[in-house]
């Protein structure tokens, strides 16, 4: 048994936010169908190089355990099987910009008369309400419109945009996290709601203790680079061969890395608040000290003394480190076209009710015969009819 067994969820998304909002439910079990545009689908499917033969390596890395059915449903035999396929769904995810959906009378209101027990979730870049719902939101855009990019960086260089899409990635997991809040309401309520999520909302949420800095003394944190504004020393240090990070959360942890590091005690730098009162003289100490061993000697050292650290690793040290493989983060599936392929695997490990990776990202259509013949009982020359049409 897994956690969403049971739970069949329509996928009306594209990109990156939608797709990963469904991808977490399809790990825990849901029956995710994804609607893609005919012939050309999912954005996402064009988006690179790199491709394995012919499939976008962005796309394969947020569509497993989906089934892929192509459908028009802007026109009137679409929109009849799209209805057939909303009623036979207890989820329904989309992310256009509101109101596109409302124009089709697919939004929560047209549909919950007709379907109380519905969950509908929607994301956008600015959510369902307030002056700005109409604009179109992007990872970019909310990354620099939420604050994060003004607190990312170096403190005499330029604002930075993280590495991966976090503003789309946080709205896909607060959507999925929405999604289940509002099945565990429905269990008791018998009845449906909508989730609204958006992305700036989401990056705010991120904002977190530099919020709290600001909500506390009214000045807006700058850019510190990779130091902590509360914390010290928690960032990183070059070795003499590397970066490694360094990150002391108490005084007790500082004590230990002082007798490590063989540093003599020094009061003016015993308590953490010391110690981010007077980084400017403590910095270059720890700097001194710790360019005269090799990464993988200080990091051996400091986490045999319970110091927290570790090395800024790329991503072939990371997947090739025995616990990213003891926790199945990187598994591998049949896919139809490309055979053996390699995913990450689920982050969310449950003791008795665990998810897993059960199917490779789709190809364009995959199961549109199989989901309009098993489940809307479609005859298949009907089916045929509507492909020749170019409605699937």
């Amino acid at each position: 048994m897994t956690p969403l067994q049971g739970i069949t969820v329509l996928d009306l998304t594209r990109v990156l936010s939608g797709p990963y909002c469904t991808m977490l439910l399809g790990d825990m079990g849901a029956r995710i169908i994804k609607i893609e545009q005919p012939a050309k689908g999912d954005d996402t499917r064009a988006w690179g190089p790199p491709f394995l033969e012919g499939e976008s390596a962005y796309f394969l890395s947020i569509n497993r355990n989906k089934e892929s059915v192509t459908l028009n449903f802007k026109q009137p035999e679409g929109r009849d099987v799209l209805d057939r396929l909303i009623a036979k769904a207890d989820v329904v995810v989309e992310n256009f910009r509101p109101g596109t959906l409302a124009k089709m009378q697919l939004d929560y209101p047209s549909l919950a008369a007709a379907h109380p027990r519905l969950v509908y979730c929607s994301i956008s870049g600015f959510g369902q309400t307030g002056p700005r719902t109409s604009e179109a939101g992007y990872d970019a855009v909310m990354q620099a419109e939420g604050g994060l990019m003004s607190i990312t960086g170096a403190a005499d260089g330029p604002p930075f945009r993280l590495g991966v899409a976090i503003a789309d990635i946080v709205s896909g997991m607060f959507a999925a996290q929405g999604i289940a809040m509002a099945l565990f309401a429905r269990e008791r309520t018998g009845r449906g709601q909508a989730v609204d999520i958006g992305m700036l909302d989401s990056v705010t949420a991120l904002l977190t203790y530099q919020a709290g800095i600001y909500f506390a003394t009214g000045d807006a944190p700058a850019r510190m680079g990779n130091r902590h504004p509360t914390i010290v020393p928690y960032e990183t240090f070059n070795a003499s061969d590397g970066e490694f990070v360094l990150a002391v959360g108490n005084d007790e942890q500082w004590k230990r890395f002082c007798r490590v590091a063989e540093l003599a005690e020094d009061e003016r730098f015993a308590t953490n608040r010391q110690r981010v009162t007077l980084y400017d003289q403590l910095r270059p100490i720890l700097d001194k000290r710790l360019r005269t061993e090799t990464r993988e000697v200080w990091i051996a050292r400091l986490t045999a003394a319970g110091v927290p650290c570790g090395g800024v690793r790329n991503l072939q040290e990371v997947f090739a480190d025995p616990q990213v493989v003891a926790r199945e983060m990187v598994e591998n599936v049949e896919h139809a076209t490309i055979g053996p392929l390699r995913v990450l695997g689920t982050p969310l490990k449950l003791s008795q009710t665990p998810g897993g990776i059960r199917t490779a990202p789709p190809t364009l259509g995959q199961h549109t015969d199989s989901v309009l013949t098993r489940d809307l009982g479609m005859a298949s020359g009907d089916v045929d009819a509507l492909r020749m049409k170019g409605i699937v």
